[in-house]
């Protein structure tokens, strides 16, 4: 029988995707996956809404933003849904470049963002007000997915941004410091697989095979298990030396920053993002959100979390 074919959108290359193909866990689920990277949130939804990716690797913001919100960036609501959280976020910082001695001279300078409406812009915004500096005391300029401001942070193409799973590291070890992280902000979820909704019993089958699959991978690797495949393969498809491998396998392995072994989408997390949302991006239409989220969440994921949504 012919493997059942995915093709997965991506922003920064998966570690978990990469061991579940070289351990043979996709192909015993019957499942060939292409991931492909996608160079912003918008051209990622607009490739899920056009049929090009079965599936996406993305913040649970974005889903809320396409699902609900009438100002997303690409005009119109996708019934969109999340099948498992997989992440913490990965040590989602903010990072600022080589020569910035203080976050004072980041003042009427570029902040990098994939795009001013997105979750990760909204950790950026509240990250740099902790630090004194206001929305409006700095330049803001969309450069798109998280590894390219990693590369406009080293370049000094903008002079502050925030990263995460292992662009952080690799942007850190070519001189840029991390100032802090989205851990001070309350518990967060940093990404999700998400789809389209179907009523295709037979492509919702092979979608939640997949889920499986990652979330079995993330189990072993909290379990200690593939230690040296994940250094191999953080420091391969992330551009990473040996300890800045062996850094972000420790941030998959915190339970405040790493790995979701069950896949559940926790209500405080996602609190978090609308919360943000309503800081920095308010609108009415956040009560549907609120009222509503657990509609947009598979019943596999949010299991044990409509008690706290009541």
């Amino acid at each position: 029988m012919q493997p059942a074919h995915l093709h997965v959108g991506t922003f920064t290359r998966s570690v978990l995707i990469d061991l579940a193909r070289s351990t043979g866990r996709l192909a015993a689920a019957g499942l060939a996956v292409t991931e492909t990277s996608v160079v912003s949130s918008p051209a990622q939804f607009r490739s899920l809404a056009d049929g090009e990716y079965d599936v996406v690797l993305t913040s649970p913001d974005n889903v809320i933003a396409y699902r609900f919100l009438s100002a997303n960036p690409l005009g119109e609501n996708l019934p969109v849904q999340i099948l498992a959280g997989i992440d913490r976020a990965l040590g989602l910082s903010l990072c600022v470049a080589p020569s910035v001695e203080s976050l004072g001279s980041v003042r009427g300078k570029i902040v990098g963002v994939d795009v001013p409406q997105s979750g990760f812009a909204f950790v950026a915004f509240a990250l740099l007000e902790r630090a004194g500096l206001a929305p409006g005391d700095y330049v803001l300029e969309s450069l798109g997915s998280t590894p390219r401001r990693a590369d406009a942070l080293i370049a000094e193409e903008c002079l502050a941004t925030v990263l995460n799973a292992g662009n952080e590291l690799r942007a850190q070890g070519r001189g840029c410091h991390l100032v802090s992280g989205v851990t001070d902000l309350g518990p967060y979820l940093g990404t999700v697989v998400a789809a389209l909704e179907t009523d295709d019993p037979a492509v919702t089958a092979t979608r939640l095979r997949f889920v499986d699959v990652l979330l079995g991978v993330s189990a072993d690797i909290l379990a200690g298990r593939w230690e040296s495949q994940v250094v191999e393969s953080a420091m391969r498809l992330l551009d990473l030396d040996e300890g800045e491998a062996r850094a972000h396998r420790a941030c998959l392995l915190d339970p405040a920053t790493g790995l979701i072994p069950d896949g559940i989408v926790d209500a405080a997390a996602l609190g978090t993002l609308i919360d943000l949302r309503r800081t920095y991006r308010p609108t009415d239409e956040l009560d549907t959100v609120t009222a509503g989220w657990p509609d947009m969440v598979h019943e596999r994921a949010r299991e044990h979390v409509s008690d706290s949504h009541a």
